[in-house]
């Protein structure tokens, strides 16, 4: 193993542990989506009502969302290759099987299987870019795994389409299944943790640790005794700070949730767009996103780098997003394709810029509670996984789309208003078993 540093330039196995990550969070996405991809056929199949369909859109995100907090502290005791790797094989498996489903009880059962064990995957990436990567990397790399989501979908959407359209709804499930399965194991065989990689010498752990990495924080906690416990959990939710964030996340995630559900219904059911052609002009949104979410990345880790104000440098482009996602009101006052997917394009490109919120998480929790703090803000943002499906099902059900949008577009308001009075001093969460790292505003 290369550990000795001396003079040595430090290796970069960094990059390659966030490019397994990137692709976990394209597997992830695609069996999430793909319900969107197959609801028009499979709302006709199972005979679902639009309101009964919102519901199956919103099944994912109760489970996911009311495992967040559990997923967070299982993710602080255990190490991401086993977890991830059960993680993915298990959601695989029930991704095919949704293959096999027979009606709405079925169906929504499966997608609550999905979801739990889904669950831990986002605090997971946290704590991998948390303890390979220096603070002011922290951002960018955040931004580079999250993009997977849409860089995956913008991609792999017309080719899900492909799929339901030659194999059905049920082939569709199946085959995106069996990709996760795959590649759960191609995960165990590769990822490592930075103290156990083979690969990485320690002039790269030098720059990790000295850069505010916390790949020993392992080590350190030992002894403190168990992190499952209510003080701690009271701790996480009693900042105003983290509220601030946790309303901010709801916000970004009702847009995303958006697109990740009815937005192919959307185009197909109340545009009256041809099914194959949908699925093209649905990877626009999803391109413009990746491209904000990058951009807004970079810019902040730029302006970390040039000596701003951490406050400045990471609130900024996730206040300006937010505001950019109320555009996606404008798609209720034309019937011009083109500019109907510029206005949603354009809200999406903003939500993206926002979604390096999880940066917060690696500056602002308790350093032995960081699994935890995101489990949490996960399960603040997750809660709009639930509410927007389904009250976007009811608003619509009378044919008519607008109210939903407006719906979505004010939720945009709240978050950049929450980022704007609530989150306050950029300062890490302190707890009886940590101490204070202030971070200058």
């Amino acid at each position: 193993m290369e550990k000795l540093s001396g003079s040595a330039k430090p290796t970069r196995i960094r990059y390659r542990m966030l490019a397994l990550v990137f692709v976990n969070v394209v597997i992830n996405y695609l069996d999430r989506a793909n319900l969107s991809v197959a609801a028009s056929a499979l709302g006709k199949d199972l005979t679902l009502s639009s309101a009964e369909l919102g519901w199956i859109f919103s099944a994912f995100g109760w489970t996911y969302a009311l495992l967040q907090i559990p997923g967070g502290l299982i993710a602080d005791r255990f190490g991401p290759r086993v977890l991830y790797a059960f993680c993915l094989i298990t959601w695989s498996i029930s991704t095919v099987c949704q293959g096999f489903a027979r009606g709405f009880a079925s169906l929504f059962s499966l997608r609550l299987a999905t979801g739990a064990f889904e669950a831990p995957s986002y605090p997971i990436n946290n704590r991998i870019v948390t303890s390979w990567f220096p603070d002011n990397e922290r951002a960018s790399s955040i931004a580079l795994y999250v993009s997977g989501q849409f860089i995956g979908l913008a991609f792999l959407t017309p080719v899900l389409t492909a799929i339901q359209y030659y194999a059905g709804w049920k082939g569709l499930f199946v085959t995106t299944g069996l990709v996760g399965l795959i590649w759960g194991v191609v995960w165990y065989l590769f990822y490592r943790d930075p103290l156990d990689h083979p690969g990485v010498n320690a002039a790269e752990l030098d720059h990790i640790e000295q850069g505010g990495g916390l790949f020993r924080q392992k080590e350190k906690n030992a002894g403190q005794g168990q992190v499952w416990q209510w003080r701690n959990l009271k701790q996480v939710f009693s900042s105003r700070t983290l509220w601030g964030v946790y309303i901010g996340q709801f916000s970004v995630n009702a847009t995303l949730w958006f697109f990740l559900t009815w937005f192919p219904t959307y185009l197909v059911k109340y545009r009256g767009l041809d099914f194959i052609k949908s699925g093209y002009l649905a990877s626009v949104p999803f391109l413009a996103a990746c491209a904000g979410l990058l951009l807004s990345g970079f810019i902040s880790d730029n302006l970390v780098k040039k000596g701003w104000s951490v406050g400045t440098a990471r609130k900024a482009p996730i206040i300006a997003g937010l505001l950019l996602s109320v555009s996606i009101i404008g798609a209720n006052y034309t019937n011009d394709t083109a500019l109907i997917i510029f206005f949603l394009a354009l809200a999406f490109f903003g939500s993206g810029m926002a979604l390096i919120s999880w940066v917060f998480v690696s500056i602002l929790s308790p350093k032995h509670l960081i699994g935890l703090t995101g489990g949490v803000f996960n399960f603040m943002g997750n809660l709009a996984s639930i509410v927007v499906p389904i009250v976007i099902g009811y608003l619509a059900k009378e044919g008519d789309f607008k109210p939903a949008l407006v719906f979505i577009g004010a939720l945009g308001l709240v978050g950049a208003s929450s980022y704007i009075f609530l989150v306050g001093k950029i300062e890490r969460v302190v707890t009886r078993d940590s101490q204070p790292t202030l971070i200058r505003e």
